[in-house]
Order: structure tokens, then C-alpha cells, then sequence
């Protein structure tokens, strides 16, 4: 039982971690430079894993809680980390470069990927019978 609710935070790290590689290896093949970033690729990657845990945690906890209340809390927990991701990525909007347009697409496609296996450890959670 134990396994079975924690397997995901690994599959996490594992998906996060080959995502990282592809992402830094993106960055070798097309000669992108991201010392200038305002953000490092590790520091989006880490801040997207440990929100992505917490949030999955707390649907752990929720779903002994109050299993019918899962998907909202799932929801409620996006929108925080979309908040959170708009407040981090401010100081990025402000600044009018060519150069942090790179940087705005790496910051989106981050969240994004992580959004998305966050979304498919949440359907499988639903999915599972109680």
C-alpha cells in the first residue's frame, strides 16, 4: 500500500529528470546559451518537481480524507501553481528582448510538461477503486 501511493513521486522524478536531459541536450544541439537566463533550467525543473510533489501529497492526503473531493482539490492546487508560476515569471515579462522570447518558451514548456504528468498522476488516482 505504502509503495503503491509513493510509486508516482519516483515516476516523477524519473519523468523530470529525462525531461531535464532532453531539455539541457535541446539546449546543446541548437547552440542556446542559457547563462543570460533570469532563471536556470535546474532551478525551473526543481521549483516545477517540488510543486508537483507537494500537490500530488496533498491529493494523497485529500483522497483518504474525502475521496469526492479529489478533483477539486486537484484544481484548486493548479490554479495555485499557475499563480505561483505567474509570479515567478513576471520579472521576465517586463523585460522587452529579442533574447527572452528563448527564455519565455523554455519557462512555458516547463510548466507545461510538468502540468501534463501532474494531470495523468491525478487521472490514475481517480481512477483507482477504493
Amino acid at each position: 500500500m505504502f509503495l503503491k501511493n509513493y510509486k508516482p513521486f519516483l515516476q516523477l522524478f524519473i519523468f523530470a529528470l529525462v525531461v531535464y536531459i532532453l531539455h539541457k541536450a535541446a539546449f546543446l544541439l541548437l547552440k542556446v546559451n542559457p547563462q543570460n537566463f533570469y532563471y536556470s533550467i535546474e532551478f525551473l525543473y526543481l521549483f516545477f518537481f517540488g510543486i508537483s510533489a507537494l500537490l500530488y501529497l496533498i491529493l494523497l492526503i485529500v483522497k483518504k480524507k474525502n475521496f469526492e473531493i479529489v478533483g477539486m482539490a486537484f484544481l484548486f492546487g493548479t490554479f495555485t501553481q499557475m499563480l505561483i508560476g505567474y509570479l515567478i515569471l513576471r520579472p521576465i515579462l517586463d523585460i522587452k528582448s529579442e533574447e527572452v522570447m528563448v527564455e519565455k518558451v523554455n519557462f512555458f514548456i516547463t510548466f507545461i510538461l510538468f502540468l501534463l504528468f501532474e494531470t495523468l498522476l491525478t487521472v490514475r488516482l481517480l481512477n483507482e477503486k477504493r
